[in-house]
């Protein structure tokens, strides 16, 4: 394949790193694989228009990505867009779309992964026409996001911080809001306290990310009007992986939900793969079943499909 990587050097782990030293090791390693393979280090003000001059290059086969949640969003629209192959290298706090893929989050080991690995298709979802990986959300996460961004921070352990001084201002500060939905022919108005539509429904896991992306169905989450103890409790059981238990949070998968805010306030936001966004009335929600191409494991698709055959015989 004919690869250029594009290595945000402000994103996480890069910060620290010898960033010359690293697109040296990457070029030989995917060179070594029989790959045509150029490395480029750019700042984060950078990475996206870097990206999407190359993704419209006719002899690019794909992009590979090094860098933060944000940057890896915005690397899978480029991808998407152009029907180019992507690349993952976690590089940043989280790393959610990274483990579902089910990569190593080792900046070097990940790229012996992925110059020997497979390309595979998985699914993306879209808000509006904008696409994401992860998840679109709106009412708590978007309030903590608002509130984190108020803080400075310069580090990991900082981020962290201020995400635990965030999530605590919510815990005693959650909002409420008003939500109608269209879902698999069902039309409902919600008091809600929060709302997230995810690429695929979560996993059992703390961070709540898809344990696979091959599954064709949103996860649509919505969590009742919630007062400091509920929201404390909710917070216990995302952390043990059970919030489906939760009484407050409600469940849907569907292919596409389609969100009207009546009363919505002028400042309102949305969160989008982490990007704090003005909220609009309207939000069409949508899954784009198998449309991004992704560089993964070899034998990763295979050993997926293995797993939900066998999950499913269980059920």
């Amino acid at each position: 394949m004919k690869l250029i990587g594009f290595f945000n050097r402000d994103g996480g782990t890069f910060k620290t790193t010898d960033m010359a030293a690293y697109e040296m090791k990457a070029e030989q390693v995917f060179r070594d694989a029989g790959h045509d393979f150029e490395g480029v280090v750019v700042s984060g003000s950078e990475v996206v228009a870097a990206m999407e001059r190359a993704a419209r290059r006719d002899d690019i086969d794909g992009i590979v990505a090094g860098g933060g949640d944000g940057t890896i969003s915005a690397a899978a629209a480029v991808a998407w867009k152009n029907g180019v192959a992507l690349g993952v290298i976690p590089a940043g706090t989280m790393n959610l779309f990274a483990r579902s893929l089910r990569l190593p989050l080792d900046i070097y080991q990940v790229l012996d992964v992925l110059a020997t690995g497979e390309v595979d298709q998985v699914d993306i979802g879209s808000a509006n026409g904008r696409p994401f990986i992860h998840q679109f959300s709106a009412g708590m996460h978007a309030r903590m996001v608002r509130y984190r961004n108020a803080y400075t921070y310069r580090s990991r352990a900082g981020k962290l911080s201020a995400n635990i001084r965030a999530a605590l201002g919510v815990v005693f500060n959650p909002p409420e809001f008003d939500v109608d939905f269209e879902a698999e022919g069902v039309r409902e108005r919600r008091h809600v306290s929060a709302i997230s539509v995810s690429n695929n429904p979560f996993g059992p896991n703390t961070l709540l990310y898809a344990d696979d992306l091959r599954g064709g169905e949103l996860g649509f989450y919505t969590a009742r009007p919630l007062r400091p103890l509920s929201v404390a409790r909710l917070a216990i059981d995302m952390l043990r992986g059970r919030f489906r238990e939760n009484a407050d949070v409600m469940v849907m998968h569907t292919r596409e939900v389609h969100l009207h805010f009546p009363k919505l306030r002028s400042l309102a936001n949305c969160v989008v793969d982490g990007e704090l966004l003005p909220l609009e009335r309207d939000i069409a929600l949508k899954l784009h079943a198998g449309e991004l191409k992704v560089m993964v494991k070899q034998g990763t698709a295979a050993r997926v499909a293995e797993e939900d055959s066998i999950s499913s015989a269980v059920v």
